[in-house]
Parts: structure tokens; C-alpha cells; sequence
């Protein structure tokens, strides 16, 4: 499916949702991109099925979104817009939960709203500055520590993978919560199925 700026791909269990604005250049083709969205989503382990949306934007976007949300001024490399609460994740370190990640036994609390019989939760959305991306990977500020020079494609896969951990409960304010989302973020951009794609 596709629309203005939009393609879809579906990875069972997912539909990935991925929009690239007008004029943002592609660092990477969007199947690369939903395979490695699709590997980030096995490992974060979300109700499943599900569907999540990947935007593709520019800083004045990220500019705009971040004063919205966060009320920071300035672009940001990525959002996270989660729609399903951090208790229909797995436990995982740094964060403990009690709740079930079937959404069927699971807590009232941790449950989205109802859906439709065969209906997808969506997880959320998430919106990347590939200006960013560009922008750190050239200046050698990428990677998870920022003193990393590779690629601008290198950079927006982090990226994209540091936001869909978000949308799936993860978070690095404390440093062991940091340690354990940054050593899944390697080991995601590390597996070889996404970038054949």
C-alpha cells in the first residue's frame, strides 16, 4: 500500500507504517528500513500484532514537535509518540512490571482500548530528523556516545531503532536502564537480516 509519501509493509506479526516527507533524503531504502524496524519490535517483544508508524522528516519538523511535546526549543534527532502504556511491555532492566504482555489476561491498566476482533494496537509513532542523522554522522557526534563518525544511513538506523525502543516502554534516564537500551541497540543494528533488505 502505499499513498503521498507513504508505504507500507507488512512483517507479520507487523504493519509498518512509513512516511517519508517531501524533499528528505532516503539514507536508506524502506524495506532495509522495515526489516530493521521488524528486528527492533522481535526484541523489544510488544503485543503482538501490531502496527507502528515510522516518519521520515527534517529539523524544522522535529523543531516544531519538539516545542509541542517536550516544550524544548530546537530540532531533536527523534521522537517517540507512544500509544500503549509502559506495563503492556516486558519487564525488562531498569524497569520492573507486573503486568502480562498478552493483551487478553493482561491488567486492565496495561490493556489499549478496545478494539474490533482481529484489530492491530498501534504501537505508536515515531518521527526522525534524517537532517539530524546527516548532520552527526558527518560531524562525528553519531552513535550512542555521540563521538561516533559512520554514515548518515548507520546514524538513521540508530535512530530508528533508539524510537521504536521507546515506543515499546524502554528508556535510558537511569544508567542502568541507559547501559541495557544500548547494548540492545547494538545488538539490533548488528543483526545481519535488516541490512540486505
Amino acid at each position: 500500500m502505499t499513498g503521498p509519501g507513504l508505504t507500507v509493509r507488512y512483517l507479520r506479526p507487523w504493519r509498518i507504517e512509513l512516511t517519508v516527507r517531501p524533499g528528505v533524503p532516503r539514507l536508506r531504502s524502506l524495506a532495509q528500513l522495515a526489516r530493521l524496524v521488524d528486528v527492533a519490535l522481535r526484541a523489544a517483544r510488544p503485543p503482538e500484532p501490531a502496527s507502528i508508524g515510522v516518519i521520515l522528516s527534517d529539523d524544522a519538523e522535529l523543531a516544531a514537535l519538539n516545542l509541542q511535546a517536550m516544550g524544548r526549543q530546537g530540532p531533536t534527532d527523534v521522537l517517540s509518540f507512544p500509544l500503549l502504556p509502559p506495563e503492556a511491555f516486558p519487564a525488562h532492566p531498569g524497569r520492573t512490571t507486573t503486568a502480562t504482555t498478552v493483551l487478553g489476561t493482561a491488567p486492565p491498566a496495561a490493556r489499549p482500548f478496545a478494539l474490533p476482533p482481529g484489530a492491530r494496537p498501534h504501537l505508536g509513532d515515531i518521527v526522525v530528523s534524517v537532517e539530524r542523522a546527516i548532520e552527526q554522522a558527518e560531524q562525528g557526534r553519531g552513535g550512542q556516545t555521540g563521538l561516533v563518525a559512520w554514515d548518515p544511513g548507520d546514524e538513521l538506523g540508530l535512530l530508528v531503532v533508539h524510537g521504536v525502543l521507546h515506543l515499546c516502554g524502554w528508556d535510558h534516564a537511569e544508567p542502568e536502564e541507559e547501559a541495557a537500551m544500548r547494548r540492545l541497540e547494538t545488538e539490533i543494528l548488528a543483526d545481519p537480516s535488516w541490512v540486505g533488505a
